[in-house]
């Protein structure tokens, strides 16, 4: 039962606080559209989208409208292409990214994801067909996002995938040059890849779900730091419940929207992801929460305690208020996409390799990162392959979005404008990663992970 003072204290969030639903995206099934004959899979993936999601963005408008709660973006995430398109007799699957691509447009959604494989163990011809199409099909397209999961705490590192997907950002970022490399800023590499996630640019359908979903992803950096700053005098334990009962009432307006949005379009709910997403607008930095915490500039040393501190207590705060949060929940740290991390950068108070220790604490990993655009394929690979291995170890998602900016240099930016912002080229280290990368073949999975 909602109280008056809980819907003024949302009321208040909304309005002053950049409180938003980030995304209700919708996850849609498409094994059914399998077809040997790639023209007809095509047509099918489509006629299902078009048909299921048709009346997806007019229900968030709606919901904006009669509940007052911004909805940033209206999403579809699908069964990962290289699992249906393998069916088909063709080896190029750019026509499938086109179809999504025209599909996502039709339905008038800002992003489409699942332009996916999963090759955590090794690949198929379908993987190695859809991988190799990556380049081309987020050059071209406008909304199409994709991923590839490449290593588990089961299987272990698969070091011939995280070595190829060096190779392919490299070309993706070339194809985009004229743009900054922003084909890049819709790749996500994956370890322990969350199946129910609702944010781009990692969104799939994975297959345990149902024909169609509707998760959401809620948002509130600018909450939870209007609260951090109220607890000046306050010890961490106290400081972790105020940021749990922030999070337990992000939450709570999360469900409401999604559950209302499912009954609309007449599917099941799934999930409410609980992470802090921030955005290129003043005062919606994860950054900001963790100098309001006592950090003179976010990458000072404490800045990891801080984050653990933080993305534990979202994490429990989402728990408490919901029986189903999932996908990813709790603190992304992108750097273009959060004024605070940009300005950390700027004073060279966060470096990659203190990035890179922050992720074992948060939500994800190396999230839009621009890197200059002479790093190598091999050198982008073994940034994966130090995320893959903190995920792998620890259980975790972690995941690489990076951008090697084509032309540009260390001290230059890269521009994409909207939610995916701005961000300062960072430098990467200057000795040689090759000979390991080349290595090939699988890190096994951790000891911990034989739990069966």
């Amino acid at each position: 039962m909602l109280t008056m003072q809980e819907i003024l204290e949302t009321i208040k969030m909304v309005q002053e606080e950049h409180l938003d639903i980030r995304t209700i995206t919708m996850g849609i099934s498409i094994r059914d559209c399998a077809h040997e004959n790639p023209k007809i899979a095509t047509q099918k993936i489509y006629d299902k989208i078009t048909r299921l999601a048709r009346r997806l963005v007019p229900v968030g408008e709606e919901l904006e409208r009669e509940f007052g709660i911004p909805i940033v973006n209206k999403r579809i995430s699908v069964t990962p292409i290289a699992l249906v398109a393998e069916a088909s007799k063709t080896d190029d699957y750019f026509m499938f990214a086109e179809t999504l691509d025209k599909a996502a447009a039709e339905v008038g959604v800002n992003f489409i994801g699942g332009f996916s494989a999963l090759v955590h163990k090794g690949f198929t011809s379908g993987d190695l067909y859809l991988i190799n199409s990556i380049p081309q099909a987020l050059s071209a397209t406008e909304r199409v996002c994709a991923s590839v999961n490449v290593a588990t705490s089961k299987a272990g590192i698969n070091m011939d995938a995280v070595h190829r997907m060096g190779e392919v950002i490299k070309e993706t970022a070339l194809l985009s040059a004229d743009r900054d490399g922003l084909g890049c800023a819709k790749l996500v590499v994956f370890a322990n890849v969350p199946e129910d996630n609702p944010f781009m640019a990692g969104a799939f359908h994975g297959v345990g779900e149902p024909d169609c979903v509707i998760n959401t992803g809620v948002s509130g950096p600018g909450v939870v730091k209007r609260a951090v700053e109220k607890s000046q005098d306050s010890d961490f334990g106290t400081l972790a419940e105020i940021i749990k009962k922030t999070a337990f009432k992000i939450t709570r307006m999360g469900e409401l929207i999604g559950r209302e949005a499912a009954a609309r379009l007449n599917v099941p709910f799934g999930i409410v992801d609980v992470s802090l997403a921030p955005t290129p607008a003043i005062g919606d930095s994860v950054a900001e929460i963790l100098e309001a915490m006592g950090l003179e500039r976010c990458g000072a040393h404490g800045t990891t305690a801080a984050l653990a501190l933080l993305n534990d207590a979202v994490k429990k705060g989402g728990l408490m208020a919901s029986s189903y949060v999932g996908g990813l929940s709790g603190a992304f740290i992108p750097v273009s996409e959060d004024e605070g991390m940009i300005r950390a950068v700027e004073a060279g108070a966060l470096s990659l390799d203190k990035l890179e220790a922050m992720t074992c604490v948060c939500s994800v990993g190396l999230d839009m990162i621009a890197v200059p655009g002479e790093t190598s394929a091999e050198t982008i690979a073994a940034i994966i392959a130090d995320e893959a291995a903190i995920g792998v170890i620890n259980h975790k998602t972690t995941a690489v979005r990076i951008i090697p900016a084509p032309g540009k240099g260390v001290g230059d930016y890269v521009e994409f404008g909207g939610l995916l912002g701005r961000a300062p080229v960072m430098s990467t280290s200057s000795f040689s990663s090759a000979l390991f990368v080349l290595r090939g073949g699988r890190i096994p999975a951790p000891l911990h992970s034989l739990k069966n």
